[in-house]
């Protein structure tokens, strides 16, 4: 299938470094919060990227469920992939796009472990659906049909009527760590803005325009 003839034309707006706040998390902060403002679908949604044991990289979408100066931080089950993947190389990166706005934010850092107790404080706030669905997979591993995963949930269910569903032992968070931010705005010619934060010798974000 032939897809050269695809175009789009990007001119919505521009970022100038002279512009964009010195913080990166700032930055970002601003430039999500334009993101829910435009209703977009899942603008929390993310591609993180892990690496396995033979160095081949891989991809998902997970969804990040908040963000401050320490980190963002997503949850899983702790045997997953990303989460094999994370325990043995914990350099990450994840990616933010949002399309109709013509921007993508990129984020590179080393993912770790939140707390029990952090995790259980999100885990609570889950619906309960989706609190013994966290019981009933075990993630990545090879399943034969989908009527074992339904009979696994009526399982839990009863297991669960008449108490609340506690945290599984198995799963919890990860707060990326960044060490790097890249902020790109689609711009006419493919000439987009690209701006990059990363620290300095003093460790504080310097910025810098990158080649479209």
């Amino acid at each position: 299938m032939d897809l050269s003839h695809l175009r789009q034309e990007y001119a919505l707006q521009s970022l100038d470094i002279d512009h964009v706040d010195p913080s990166p998390l700032v930055q970002f902060e601003h430039w999500y919060r334009q993101a829910t403002t435009a209703a977009l679908l899942e603008p929390n949604a993310m591609v993180l990227s892990t690496v396995d044991p033979d160095g081949q990289p891989t991809q998902r979408t997970v969804l990040l469920k908040y963000f401050d100066a320490t980190g963002f931080v997503f949850f899983t089950n702790h045997g997953s992939r990303k989460a094999r993947h994370i325990a043995l190389n914990a350099r990450v990166s994840i990616l933010f796009q949002w399309l109709p706005l013509q921007r993508q934010v990129e984020i590179g850092g080393t993912a770790e472990r939140v707390s029990t107790a952090e995790s259980l404080k999100y885990f609570m706030t889950r619906p309960r659906g989706s609190r013994l669905g966290a019981w009933v997979s075990h993630q990545s591993e090879v399943v034969s049909s989908r009527s074992l995963l339904e009979a696994k949930m009526q399982e839990m269910k009863q297991r669960f009527a008449s108490k609340e569903v506690p945290l599984p032992s198995f799963w919890g968070g990860y707060r990326v760590k960044p060490t790097r931010f890249e902020f790109w705005q689609g711009r006419p010619n493919r000439l987009h803005d690209r701006i990059c934060y990363e620290p300095d010798e003093h460790q504080d974000w310097e910025r810098k325009r990158l080649a479209p």
